[in-house]
Parts: C-alpha cells; structure tokens; sequence
C-alpha cells in the first residue's frame, strides 16, 4: 500500500474502532489518567487539519515554520465534552480526502522538501505524512483498551 492509500484508510479504522458506542461509552474512562474515546477521537480531529496544514506550507512554500500544539492545552480549552463524535469524523475523512487528492498531484521529489519545526527541527512533507499516518493506529489501541475495559 503506497503512503497516500495508508493516509486514505487511516479514517475508517476510526470509524470502525467507535462503532456502536454510546454517548455513555464514548464519554466514559474506563483506563484511569487516559482521555475518554470522545476526547480521543477530539484530539485525532484537531490535528488532522494541522497536520494537512503543515504539509500543504512544506509543498507550497520555501522552508516554511511549522507551529507545534499541545495536545493537552487542545483538549481543556476546546469543548471536546461537547462535540458530536459523527461530525468530528466526517471532518477527519474530508481533510484527508482533500489533502490525498493534492498528493495525488504532487511530483514525487516535493516529498523531500522541508519546513521548519518549532520543537522538531527540520521536517519533510514525507515523514509529516508518515507521522498522521501513524496517529490514528497510534489511538486506535487505545480505543480498543477502553472497550475491552467496558466489555464493548
């Protein structure tokens, strides 16, 4: 599977990592000290649109700065209690949609350009690819974690 059909299918392993779940298991925090499921999939709906931001300035731009988030700060100031998990979803899959078709377009060489990180340091388009490549399987565990711990 190339990177960009990996990016592609990373949504709905999500997807089907939350299905059936009620607001009650959504909400709940059955592992101590971890983010609830909704809180998770919050999270993962935050920085998508980063992360396709990031890579959309490494192509366009000429060694561009590339801001970090924290992820703890998202998650106490942006109402993640109170957003619809189906709508964070649909958000997720049209920014990857989005953003596949531009490196659909993309020359194979842009892959190596690079931007600067403010925490990072010097980072291409390719391994900011791999990186939210890897951030939905990296949260997909712990979702799993979470329905084994409620019998889900």
């Amino acid at each position: 599977m190339d990177l960009i059909e990996e990016y592609l299918a990373g949504p709905r392993r999500l997807r089907e990592a939350v299905a059936g779940m009620t607001d009650e298991q959504l909400d709940a925090q059955p592992v101590p000290g971890k983010m609830s499921t909704r809180q998770v999939v919050c999270h993962i709906a935050d920085f998508e649109p980063i992360y396709a931001d990031r890579i959309k300035w490494v192509l366009a731009e000429d060694n561009p700065l590339l801001p970090g988030g924290d992820p703890d700060r998202f998650a106490a100031r942006l109402a993640y209690d109170q957003r619809d998990v189906a709508e964070e979803l649909q958000l997720i899959e049209l920014v990857r949609s989005q953003l596949a078709r531009i490196l659909r377009a993309t020359p194979p060489a842009a892959f190596q350009r690079t931007g600067q990180h403010t925490s990072d340091g010097p980072i291409s388009a390719e391994t900011l690819l791999q990186r939210i490549i890897s951030h939905i399987p990296h949260h997909v565990q712990f979702i799993e974690e979470k329905r084994k711990a409620l019998g889900i």
